[in-house]
């Protein structure tokens, strides 16, 4: 693969009953395209829904005031116990609590696993979404949060 400077952003979101995992791809973090993803997943993902609840670090995107004026819209008029999509934050510092930095490392390694294959920046971003459709995110540490 050429050196040359590519990046791309993934919001992720696992289903801790499926064991599904949502992937949405961006060109960065921001809170624009976190109220993106967010919408995405009430929209789209869980239309039906009652209540959807994200469990994420407290990165200054996941908790900026856009993001909160989102939160807004959706549970308007609702009662707490009756919101529509709750933001909780996991500990600080502590990646360890969350599945999801499982997720990422176990499709970092499939990509490395493959990276004979990936001559291009476009053909290892396509693995790495790859990755989400054929591993296993079943992970004991899920039993912490049902």
């Amino acid at each position: 693969m050429m050196n040359q400077r590519h990046s791309k952003t993934f919001y992720g979101a696992l289903d801790l009953f499926s064991h599904e995992f949502h992937l949405q791809p961006h060109d960065w973090a921001n809170m624009e395209n976190t109220v993106k993803f967010l919408k995405w997943l009430v929209e789209e993902k869980y239309p039906a829904a009652k209540q959807i609840f994200i469990i994420w670090d407290g990165a200054t995107f996941h908790t900026g005031q856009l993001v909160k004026d989102f939160l807004l819209s959706v549970n308007k008029g609702l009662k707490k116990s009756q919101w529509k999509l709750h933001c909780l934050l996991f500990a600080p510092n502590a990646p360890d609590q969350n599945p999801v930095e499982d997720c990422w490392l176990k499709a970092k390694n499939f990509v490395r696993k493959n990276i004979c294959n990936n001559l291009t920046f476009a053909q290892t971003v396509q693995c790495f979404k790859n990755a989400f459709n054929e591993l296993d995110f079943a992970f004991n540490k899920l039993h912490w949060y049902l």
